[in-house]
């Protein structure tokens, strides 16, 4: 009896998974992302994968535009993934915990005395962003760099807090960990992640990155959209980024690395609990996100316009993976709106409709803007019927898109309030709000 009801419940399970995968609403998934396609609010390349295996991909936009030349991005396309690079970097560091070649205790004087309070600062420390280390790097994020350089800019800044006693995320720590797996493997950092990482579990399109974007390796340039047509972006070298962000790789490829993760084929289960136990919303180089009510764990990365996503459902062995070379709509609700659409949950297709606002009244905000707050000028200018806001310091300026005549925003990143008889302009991210006022 006992092993009918076994039977039973194994048949139905497996009866749930399949009709999990066969009633994925990929209609809808389809038509969300057409809608971003048709909009121009994004480019890039997703992946749903369940146990291992995909039960969804789709690839919007274009890898490279030159003029009226546009080359399409593919599922092979590759992207750089930003901070998702130190899950393998944490992973690498846990390997040769496990070898018995480093301690999470070992402080970071064992190794890199140069840098400040490195007697105090432990390897789980840096893992879990609490070591103080300063997240300094080179003034140009445009030229390349050596590692000795950048550890010499790092060992000259001073510490954010004493090691253990805050939280604050820092690609800095990172950068050290790159080189210490460098020391402990005698390998470079490149050579440690295939014979650690993509050679055993086969992903074929990961690599660290070497030097500028390869257009010839299938790499995808970063572009934004404004001014009514695809703008390319300047990007920062690979070589400031290294063990914090230097990796190339696909949805495909990042789909499988995490489940393998979790699937215990590259670490223990002691050293997956340990990347796993979060504190100031960091486990040792991983984090959570709720989608759907549930936990996914995993990491995501950005920056030159670029995105990426990687979250994995334990329980149900589903991962999601999104990379894109174009950040216009925020990467968490395209991500948000791929779980909630998976799980047949409600969920409104974003109309992503700009207003029109006539010249005239842009004009009215057109200016330099200052506030005491800094000696720096915002500069706010009209090309057509768009809008333009030079930060101040800056060199370039991102478009604003009108939501009201007198409102405009940066999707996901801020809102901008005009009040052109105050000559006032409001500018509001998460961190707070700054007003300036238009000099005459």
């Amino acid at each position: 009896m006992k092993i009918k009801l076994l039977f039973a419940t194994f048949l139905t399970l497996a009866l749930f998974i399949a009709r999990s995968a066969e009633t994925l609403d990929k209609t809808k998934l389809d038509q969300f992302f057409d809608r971003l396609a048709e909009k121009n609010k994004a480019m890039g390349s997703l992946t749903i994968a369940k146990d291992g295996n995909i039960l969804y991909t789709r690839v919007i936009g274009f890898s490279q535009i030159n003029g009226a030349e546009k080359k399409p991005l593919s599922a092979a396309s590759r992207f750089r993934i930003g901070s998702i690079t130190k899950m393998f970097t944490a992973v690498m560091i846990l390997q040769l915990v496990e070898e018995r070649k480093l301690k999470l205790s070992d402080t970071l004087d064992k190794f890199f005395p140069q840098i400040p309070n490195a007697q105090k600062i432990t390897i789980a420390q840096i893992l879990a962003h609490r070591s103080g280390i300063p997240n300094s790097r080179p003034t140009s994020k445009t030229n390349a760099v050596t590692k000795d350089e950048v550890l010499a800019i790092i060992s000259k800044g001073a510490p954010d807090f004493e090691p253990g006693t805050k939280h604050s995320y820092s690609n800095a720590g990172f950068f050290i960990l790159g080189l210490l797996v460098e020391k402990l493997a005698a390998k470079s950092y490149a050579e440690g992640l295939e014979e650690r990482i993509t050679s055993r579990i086969g992903l074929k399109d990961t690599y660290a990155a070497t030097g500028d974007i390869d257009v010839n390796k299938n790499e995808t340039l970063a572009y934004s959209h404004f001014g009514g047509d695809w703008k390319q972006m300047t990007e920062i070298h690979s070589s400031i980024l290294f063990g914090g962000g230097q990796i190339v790789s696909t949805p495909n490829d990042l789909a499988k690395f995490i489940h393998a993760l979790f699937e215990l084929k590259l670490i223990s289960q002691e050293s997956l609990n340990q990347m796993k136990t979060i504190r100031d919303d960091d486990g040792l180089g991983m984090t959570t996100f709720t989608f759907a009510g549930k936990t996914f764990y995993g990491e995501s990365g950005g920056g030159d316009s670029r995105g990426a996503w990687l979250a994995y459902e334990p329980e149900e062995k589903l991962a999601v993976a999104y990379a894109t070379n174009a950040k216009i709509y925020p990467v968490s609700n395209i991500v948000s709106g791929v779980v909630d659409i998976y799980y047949g949950r409600p969920f409104r297709i974003p109309a992503l409709a700009s207003i029109a606002v006539s010249p005239e009244i842009l004009d009215k905000y057109v200016g330099v803007y200052s506030t005491p707050e800094t000696p720096a000028k915002a500069r706010v200018t009209r090309d057509g019927e768009t809008l333009f806001f030079q930060p101040p310091g800056a060199t370039s300026a991102a478009s604003l898109e009108p939501t009201a005549e007198d409102k405009f925003q940066i999707e996901g990143a801020a809102v901008f309030t005009f009040d052109a008889a105050k000559n006032q302009m409001t500018v509001k991210r998460r961190g707070g709000e700054r007003v300036f006022t238009k000099e005459k």
